[in-house]
């Protein structure tokens, strides 16, 4: 088969904002109303290290709120002190995933955390001792039974992280202010960059609210994108991609232009000129929203 070659002239651009329901993207929404008493008891187990098995390790240790929800690392170590087979994703967005984990395994937050919490390769911990060990601790016994009416459980534990994880959404992006109609909100190159991804048909994958996180998809479906196994993962959410680098289920890919000349070739069998992958990386920096009013921010490793 031979490679076909995209064509160097971008797609014209639209002649005006279209409404938001007729593009393949949607806005992110605000935060769900959600009582403020569970909301800071998940926000407080979200970063305790007591619910790892070493005690060395929460949640925030890998997935940091006050950058871009990951950490910036290739591949975080396991508890084990070995490298896991994935990336860590960002936390940010995640509620509006139809799929979580890296192989879509998981439909619900909380299924999530339980199994993130269990993993000898995440947290190490088993539920049950967590919620002994948090048990010990008077004043968060106290806040349970404040939140709740009763001591410490496995399910509330749980409701508890799924929640806080719920009120981690970014809205107001440059493209998000677009779809509601601002067309100052984007340049002509960013305009261009989203046509252009659009006819490539990258939105036959990357669409939705999170711009992906909806479906499963083979891994180098063209050509070899990175590593073999596993083949077939969950399509990733753009959202807040220009800051979550390194890139791709093993981390190998340093960076946006990289990482979308690569996935051209893998996934479309496209050879992208450097004006096109311009163009698409100007799109992507424009899905980056902020978080409690701030823009996020890369982490540091």
């Amino acid at each position: 088969m031979v490679a076909a070659t995209a064509p160097a002239v971008a797609p014209p651009l639209p002649e005006a904002t279209p409404p938001a329901d007729q593009e393949p993207i949607s806005p992110i929404p605000a935060p769900p109303a959600a009582d403020p008493r569970v909301l800071a008891l998940g926000e407080s187990l979200f970063a305790d290290p007591r619910l790892s098995g070493d005690g060395a390790r929460s949640c925030a240790s890998c997935h940091d709120t006050r950058t871009n929800g990951a950490d910036g690392r290739v591949r975080s170590l396991m508890p084990t002190g070995s490298d896991p087979p994935f990336n860590t994703p960002t936390v940010f967005n995640a509620a509006l995933s139809y799929r979580l984990g890296w192989e879509g395994q998981f439909r619900t937050l909380e299924e999530q955390a339980e199994s993130s919490l269990e993993s000898p390769d995440v947290m190490g911990a088993r539920v049950d001792e967590v919620v002994v060990r948090i048990r010990k601790d008077a004043n968060l016994t106290r806040q349970f039974r404040s939140t709740f009416g009763r001591d410490p459980n496995r399910t509330d534990l749980l409701d508890a992280l799924a929640t806080y994880e719920r009120s981690l959404l970014t809205p107001d992006s440059p493209f998000d202010r677009w779809l509601h109609g601002d067309t100052a909100a984007l340049s002509a190159e960013e305009l261009s960059g989203y046509e252009t991804f659009k006819s490539l048909g990258c939105v036959s994958c990357h669409q939705g609210v999170n711009v992906g996180a909806n479906l499963k998809q083979r891994l180098g479906v063209f050509h070899p994108l990175s590593t073999h196994r596993p083949e077939v993962l969950r399509v990733p959410s753009l959202r807040n991609v220009a800051t979550t680098s390194p890139y791709f289920h093993d981390g190998s890919a340093a960076t946006l232009h990289e990482a979308v000349r690569r996935m051209a070739k893998s996934q479309l069998d496209r050879t992208l000129t450097d004006g096109q992958i311009d163009q698409i990386v100007a799109f992507l920096r424009t899905l980056t929203g902020r978080y409690q009013g701030k823009p996020l921010r890369p982490a540091t490793p």
